[in-house]
This record gives C-alpha cells, sequence and structure tokens, in this order.
C-alpha cells in the first residue's frame, strides 16, 4: 500500500513537467500567431519565445484577473445583487396583486411594447 509521501513524489514531478509543458505550448502558440499577424499588418519584427510568454502573462494579468474570481468581495457583490433582485420581484408582485386583470394585461402590453417584443400570442395579427 502506498503512503501519501509516494503518491506525493510521483505526482509532483508530473504536475510541474505539465505545467512547464503547458507554459511552452501557450508561448509557442502565442508567439506563432502574434508572428503571423503583427509583421505582416505593422510591419513589427518578429517576437521571440520569451516575449510571446512574457505577452501572455501581461494578457493574463489585464484581462483574466490572476484568478481570483473567487474572492470574498466578487461573493459579497453577488449576494447584494441578488438581495435587490428580490427586493425588487417582490415589490413587483405586490403591485399585480392589487391590480385588475385589464390593467395586469395593460402593464403587459406596455412591457412588450417598451422592451421590442410586440403584441402577446394571444391576439390576433392583423386585420
Amino acid at each position: 500500500m502506498r503512503t501519501r509521501w509516494t503518491r506525493v513524489m510521483v505526482f509532483a514531478p508530473l504536475a510541474i513537467l505539465g505545467m512547464v509543458l503547458f507554459a511552452f505550448l501557450g508561448g509557442e502558440l502565442v508567439k506563432h500567431l502574434l508572428n503571423w499577424l503583427l509583421p505582416p499588418l505593422f510591419g513589427w519584427p518578429p517576437l521571440t519565445f520569451w516575449q510571446a510568454l512574457g505577452m501572455l502573462a501581461l494578457c493574463r494579468i489585464l484581462f483574466g484577473g490572476l484568478g481570483l474570481h473567487g474572492s470574498g468581495r466578487s461573493r459579497l457583490r453577488g449576494r447584494i445583487a441578488d438581495r435587490v433582485t428580490e427586493r425588487m420581484a417582490d415589490r413587483m408582485e405586490e403591485r399585480c396583486e392589487h391590480m385588475s386583470p385589464e390593467e395586469r394585461e395593460r402593464f403587459r402590453e406596455r412591457m412588450r411594447e417598451r422592451f421590442g417584443f410586440g403584441p402577446s400570442a394571444s391576439e390576433p395579427k392583423g386585420p
């Protein structure tokens, strides 16, 4: 039976090799794509592997958020948005309860017209 330590000793080098291979393939892919586009379009000199890897890292930092998508701040923002949406839905439901069926239908028609859905399917089409 393998112990936890032997599993770590087996998988750690594989994980490191996987990360190195992923970085190499990503850098090569970016290098080939940018060398295919930039010199003919803008007359720039071809990029090296290290420049392409730097571009990949820079784009990840600028547009990828450094992998901090699950930070507490974003979860808090999501919970606040959920509460606001619930309150809006509750208020809307409360308003609709006090409307007559005719008022509800007029309201639905105005919403359809306002948001571009056109007449409802239950209405006859044209003369």
